[in-house]
């Protein structure tokens, strides 16, 4: 038993509409969204070296975020990088998080932990060469962008 050519171009259809629906659920860790130049004007203006992207630190953002696309709270991962989380009611860049992030240019500890609520002092760290960020489409239609960072 075969298939005819209009099942089978129907069947690649559906796979392809299935993976369309599914995929843009959450941007790809190659993609930094604006995130790294963002980082990277706000560290210049405060003197210190500029970041790195890092797949491996990328692909961590993305999947600790994933996990809160459920209820889109900007919880702490727990992991091991400082972070920066936030939750958005639309289509927001990478540019427009670090902007907010980087708007109340509080200090902490050096370097900056996860729990720290400076969200300023993550970004400018000295010891932070590396970034990793992520941003997902939650179930509500809200956005939840990450950003995590290591040495």
């Amino acid at each position: 038993m075969g298939f005819s050519k209009q099942s089978l171009s129907a069947l690649c259809s559906l796979a392809i509409f299935i993976l369309v629906i599914h995929v843009p659920l959450a941007s790809s860790v190659q993609d930094d969204s604006g995130f790294l130049k963002a980082h990277n004007k706000a560290r210049a203006e405060a003197g210190v070296p500029p970041l790195q992207w890092n797949e491996t630190i990328a692909e961590f953002a993305q999947n600790s975020a994933e996990k809160r696309a459920e209820d889109c709270t900007s919880e702490n991962s727990k992991g091991p990088y400082a972070e920066n989380i936030l939750s958005s009611n639309g289509d927001t860049t990478g540019k427009e998080a670090v902007k907010l992030w980087t708007a109340n240019k509080c200090t902490a500890a050096e370097p900056p932990t996860a729990e720290d609520g400076c969200h300023y002092a993550k970004v400018v760290s000295k010891r932070t060469t590396q970034l990793g960020c992520a941003r997902v489409w939650c179930k509500n239609g809200n956005m939840l962008l990450k950003c995590d960072y290591g040495p």
